[in-house]
């Protein structure tokens, strides 16, 4: 048993190489699962429409006195000129300003509806480009929206909670929120939940969307329905382009329409986007609730012996400075006398020695110093061993900024 204990502690499936093959695996259920539905939801109406257009097809052929072959070449043509934008109605032109600023939000924001693609060599060129950085920086805004969108909730709910507070007696009335503040504990390093954040982007995207929806079944007549989906596809930048709006050639206060249509576009596509960044870190969440259902759980004598031979003045040859770096980023659950230890009295280099005392001394000046000026242990410190040892992107805006992050990584 003792053994088997350590093969499991020296495998490299860690913990998060664990979260990432789990996530993988229901991931992979999912898109199994989606496309058995999307399958069994969509498979017999294609049948029927196929069915439909080959009578229809054949009965034009015979009515007309024109050979299929020559009905199929013309319908060929008709395909590409609708590719390549040209329709029976009279529309707006793709390439003028208008439509060419139109064309490049959608691709700087990978919606790309694919109405509009570029059909000379140079654009095609000139996009790639033009995509890379495009791209790069709109995830940037989306980023830096995120936080700031999170520092503003976290603002208000703050100060709904002192508020909360001061009703019930358990904050005096001349409270001024600032880190000078010591005397009362209840506010030092206060972070908002993060179901209460994801709740309240849920319900501002589905006011923007119906508000949305509202607008384009108004103006470009869809019924409710096919507005919404238009509104879902559009702002999580999934883009099918089977509804694409402001694409007829005038409409009744044209300029009003493209200026509500770019703002409702661009508020929920970040609005979209946060709220995604906000399911995912509940999503881990759930994961890492999963992993601990799956870990090593080995009889008493095991356990007793483990804790016996982790007194040993031996320190892991395989200890990963970044498993360290996440401990003091994180709550500090991980005991930096236990987690460098080996189960074995294997020999060890002095690099890996001084690097161990190293992480040891900054988790050990980390819990002096929040213990001196109150700081909860799950409040972020800087460290010179890694410069992205408090993460970078998205989730390291909601681990840095949100409660219940934290103490789950």
């Amino acid at each position: 048993a003792v053994g088997s204990c350590r093969r499991r502690r020296l495998a490299p499936l860690n913990e998060d190489n664990g979260r990432f093959l789990l996530l993988a695996a229901l991931i992979a259920a999912y898109l199994s699962a989606g496309a058995t539905v999307f399958s069994a939801l969509e498979s017999p109406s294609e049948a029927a429409a196929q069915l439909r257009w080959n009578r229809t097809l054949h009965n034009f052929s015979r009515i007309f006195n024109i050979s299929l072959p020559e009905l199929r070449a013309f319908l060929r043509s008709y395909e590409a000129a609708m590719a390549a934008g040209i329709r029976v109605d009279a529309l707006r032109p793709r390439w003028d300003f208008p439509g060419a600023f139109y064309f490049v939000g959608t691709v700087v924001s990978t919606i790309g509806f694919g109405m509009t693609t570029p059909a000379t060599v140079a654009g095609k060129v000139f996009l790639i480009v033009y995509g890379l950085f495009g791209c790069a920086g709109t995830i940037l805004f989306f980023n830096l929206f995120l936080e700031r969108i999170i520092s503003l909730l976290a603002f208000i709910m703050k100060a709904c909670y002192e508020r909360q507070l001061r009703r019930s007696g358990l904050l005096p009335p001349n409270f001024r929120r600032g880190p000078a503040v010591s005397g009362v504990g209840s506010l030092v390093g206060w972070k908002p939940s993060v179901y209460h954040v994801m709740l309240i982007l849920g319900i501002f995207a589905i006011a923007l969307s119906c508000c949305a929806s509202a607008m384009y079944t108004a103006v470009e007549g869809w019924n409710y329905v096919d507005s919404l989906y238009y509104c879902f596809v559009t702002f999580s930048t999934i883009g099918f382009g089977d509804l694409v709006s402001s694409q007829k050639a005038a409409y009744q206060h044209q300029g009003l329409y493209r200026f509500g249509n770019f703002i409702f576009i661009l508020m929920g596509v970040c609005c979209i986007y946060s709220l995604f960044n906000v399911i995912s870190i509940v999503i881990k969440q759930i994961l890492n609730w999963v992993l601990k259902k799956f870990e090593c759980r080995c009889c008493p004598k095991c356990h007793k012996s483990s804790t016996r031979l982790s007194r040993r003045n031996a320190i892991t040859p395989g200890a990963r400075l970044r498993r360290h770096n996440v401990a003091m980023d994180a709550d500090g659950q991980y005991d930096s006398d236990t987690e460098g230890r080996r189960l074995s009295g294997e020999m060890i280099s002095m690099r890996e020695l001084t690097a161990s005392n190293k992480v040891s001394l900054a988790i050990l000046q980390k819990q002096l110093s929040e213990t001196a000026n109150g700081y909860p242990r799950n409040v972020c410190i800087n460290t010179r061993q890694n410069g992205f040892s408090a993460g970078v992107g998205a989730l390291a805006i909601m681990n840095n900024r949100l409660a219940e992050t934290s103490d789950s990584r």
